[in-house]
């Protein structure tokens, strides 16, 4: 959820984007409809539930979505609205009861008051008294559909798939080899050595897989025989193939194995398959392979873990020349979505079988796994991975990048000087040695964070670390790699491109085509137009036609709203 001060923040970019480009999962903007009431009361309602189904988060009424410019955007809510009627309304409308925060935020634009209401986050799925209810995913409210009915019950642990006592003898289901592959897995991430001694029967208990002397199915998935396995899991499969082209494969490898077993074999396989590079330091030389270890395990693990069994698919990894593909059956959880990886707390899909793996510090309850598959990647100069959401399955792919030797050489120096790079630097470099500049809107989109968050996290590789050079001023602020760390970074054979050529030929390009156009009589051009010319993004166009404006008193302000244009005026 946001903070009173945070939306005050956002309120000011409308200047210069519409309010449905600073959307999220945890946040939407809404006009307020001041011609009817009921239907404005009703948007409150449905809104309080699709919050609530997406994990909670903020909504902001009296502001048009789509329109550009405060004037334009904030039109308010009309003082005689009252929040604690809005509060009753929402209680009274839903089911489970909902009973959201309301907060008034002074403007001074429209009726000079917004309305935001805090949805905290509780036990989904919720709908109003009619039976009707919608869900947040992304920067939408979609349906409550039977099936994401049945996905929030599974995510809240209402229904665990892998909490399920299994009839029959525990000895009869258990494979002694996985009992021992999970132990040497647990023993690795350094789990209590006192619990890992502990006799078979004694250790799944305390790993809270047995119940009324029954194996629960996440017992079984760990550390079952195979025909207890599919059993217990019909519709479970993992699959590997090496694929060829889109549509073909040479090898192909299926398994039904207690998790443990099934990780092994599939990092084998991969690992076969997996090209080394010699990177000398000094008297050492490492080898460090196109997919890093660490990297392939805690993806797989993610798609292990978080399966949604009741859907028959596999576990499918597809090895390609060039790329890398790990799905898995079951939509990203809880409000997760690719955007917002990174920060969301983790939602387990399978609590039983989280639990256990997390007592043998398998996975961990602080959303380490992805952070750790990102880092893995990044210091290497590699990619990050890509995360899709497929609706009923998720897929992660690692590209084969280069292993770019100057960035994981300069890593490692940075480690040996006592700084440790975060996810957020990394990610931030790696843009910076692609694109000639940042500013704050693609730093905060880039590392999943808030503008103020992403705009502390680039100061500080300005003034504390001294990666980073500023340009710019107030909104129009950006950041560039210092040119001597962008020599040492860049990949021999990729010279890098002066940004300062770049920019400073496109203010030329278009103060020429505005003259011509003068010279014509014809109209000036829009920030749009600018942009289709420049290649530049609407922030980028405003700090240049900003400059342009300080250089040339012929180019006068150019009004508000879309339609407006940057015209010469000859003297």
């Amino acid at each position: 959820m946001r903070e009173l001060g945070e939306i005050h923040s956002l309120l000011d970019d409308l200047d210069h984007r519409p309010a449905d480009s600073l959307e999220g999962q945890d946040l939407d903007f809404k006009e307020w409809n001041s011609h009817s009431i009921r239907d404005s009361i009703a948007l409150v309602v449905e809104m309080a539930v699709c919050m609530a189904n997406g994990g909670g988060g903020t909504v902001v009424f009296g502001v048009n979505d789509r329109a550009v410019g405060r004037s334009n955007a904030i039109q308010g809510v009309p003082p005689e609205i009252d929040i604690n009627r809005l509060k009753k309304a929402v209680y009274d409308s839903t089911d489970p009861k909902l009973t959201p925060v309301f907060q008034e935020l002074a403007v001074r634009e429209g009726t000079g008051r917004l309305i935001v209401m805090q949805i905290y986050p509780g036990l989904p799925p919720y709908t109003d008294t009619q039976g009707r209810g919608k869900i947040r995913i992304g920067t939408d409210c979609q349906p409550l559909t039977g099936t994401l009915r049945r996905r929030v019950m599974v995510e809240t642990g209402e229904t665990d798939y892998t909490a399920i006592p299994v009839p029959g003898r525990l000895e009869s289901l258990v494979s002694a080899a996985a009992m021992e592959r999970l132990r040497e897995a647990a023993r690795r991430e350094k789990a209590p050595e006192d619990l890992l001694r502990r006799p078979d029967r004694d250790l799944l208990s305390t790993l809270g897989l047995v119940r009324d002397g029954c194996l629960l199915r996440a017992g079984v998935f760990l550390t079952g025989i195979e025909a207890s396995i599919r059993e217990a899991f019909p519709g479970y499969v993992w699959t590997h193939l090496r694929m060829v082209s889109d549509t073909d494969y040479s090898d192909r490898a299926d398994g039904f194995d207690a998790l443990p077993i099934a990780l092994e074999r599939i990092l084998d396989r991969i690992m076969a398959d997996n090209p080394i590079t010699t990177v000398p330091q000094g008297l050492f030389h490492f080898e460090i392979r196109t997919y890093p270890e660490i990297a392939l395990r805690e993806a797989l693990l993610n798609a292990f873990v978080h399966s949604d069994f009741r859907i028959h698919g596999p576990i499918l990894v597809k090895q390609f020349p060039d790329r890398l593909e790990i799905s898995n059956p079951g939509g990203l959880p809880g409000g997760i979505t690719p955007d917002n990886i990174l920060r969301h707390e983790p939602v387990p899909r399978n609590p039983a079988l989280v639990d256990a793996l997390t007592r043998l510090r398998l996975v961990n309850r602080s959303n380490l796994g992805v952070r750790r598959m990102y880092q893995a990647l990044l210091i290497e100069g590699k990619e990050a991975p890509e995360i899709l959401d497929e609706g009923e399955a998720v897929r992660v792919t690692f590209r084969a990048s280069d292993l770019s030797v100057p960035f994981r050489l300069f890593v490692a120096e940075e480690a040996d000087k006592g700084r440790l790079l975060s996810v957020e630097n990394l990610l931030i470099l790696q843009y910076l040695l692609r694109h000639p500049e940042i500013d704050t809107t693609i730093g905060a989109r880039i590392t999943q964070q808030t503008e103020g968050d992403a705009r502390e996290a680039l100061s500080r590789m300005e003034i504390d670390l001294g990666y980073l050079e500023r340009g710019g001023t107030g909104r129009g602020t950006y950041w560039c790699l210092r040119p001597e760390l962008h020599r040492r970074l860049s990949v021999p054979g990729h010279p890098e491109r002066d940004r300062r050529i770049d920019w400073e030929a496109a203010k030329t390009r278009v103060l020429s085509i505005l003259k011509q156009r003068a010279e014509r009589g014809e109209p000036g051009l829009r920030n749009a137009e600018i942009r289709h010319i420049t290649h530049m993004d609407r922030n980028q166009v405003a700090r240049l036609m900003r400059e342009l404006r300080e250089e040339n008193p012929e180019i006068p302000a150019p009004g508000r709203g879309r339609w407006a244009r940057y015209e010469w005026i000859s003297p």
